[in-house]
């Protein structure tokens, strides 16, 4: 083979090269865009986020599948009253905080950041309901709220269960805008890992403050520091 042939040869290779690292930033970067929602996106998605923010109490606008100004400040709100970066985009993180699972998240990136949300969001109401309880009772109030998440009588996402009107105290009290501590953040992690020292409980409350009557009619599996968990 001739010195030219094998230049010419090498040139193809190298161009055959670039062309497919080219295919491969582009993939990546339509892939990354997908996973986030931002002024000018449209779609059956966008509608989800609006409707999930409206029933939240974040939006008055339109369900109109529509990512204008209001839906933008209405994510902005959202993610300043969740301790998420407050840019308005509905990215993966914020999409995981709302419940969304969006099928172009599906990279490893997105899922990453599916489960940051939904431990962050997990540890906040276990920070915020059994701060001061021991260890196993922290665990046992995260695993209350994944145990609703299988369950038919509840909202079927961690961010719906959390947001659910009236579910939890802390949810009305300010508390879940406290500090999250970090056993809160072990436990909601051992919850996660499929931990439950609640026995299967789909709900808890402490006797010395619950001010319902029906809560007490509720079948008792068990008493872990100041909190009944119940089927």
């Amino acid at each position: 083979m001739s010195k030219t042939e094998k230049r010419r040869k090498l040139l193809v290779a190298l161009g055959l090269i670039f062309a497919l690292n080219i295919f491969l930033i582009i993939g990546l970067t339509q892939t990354a865009q997908a996973a986030a929602y931002r002024p000018g996106s449209t779609g059956d998605t966008v509608r989800t986020i609006q409707t999930k923010l409206k029933n939240w109490g974040y939006y008055e606008g339109n369900v109109d599948g529509i990512y204008g100004s209001r839906t933008t400040e209405a994510v902005r709100y959202f993610q300043r009253e969740n301790s998420l970066t407050e840019d308005g985009i509905a990215g993966p993180a914020t999409l995981a905080a709302l419940g969304i699972q969006d099928g172009s998240t599906t990279n490893t990136g997105g899922i990453q950041a599916q489960q940051n949300g939904s431990l962050q969001l997990l540890a906040r109401v276990v920070s915020a309901e059994a701060r001061g309880e021991p260890y196993s009772g922290q665990v046992a109030v995260g695993a209350v709220i994944l145990n609703r998440v299988g369950h038919p009588s509840f909202p079927n996402t961690i961010a719906g269960v959390v947001y659910q009107p009236g579910a939890f105290t802390c949810m009305m009290d300010g508390q879940f805008n406290a500090p999250v501590s970090d056993s809160a953040i072990r436990a909601a992690q051992a919850a996660l890992n499929g931990a439950d020292p609640s026995g299967g409980a789909i709900y808890y409350f402490n006797p010395a403050t619950a001010t319902s009557g029906w809560i007490w009619s509720r079948p008792l599996l068990k008493i872990i520091g100041n909190h009944r968990f119940c089927a």
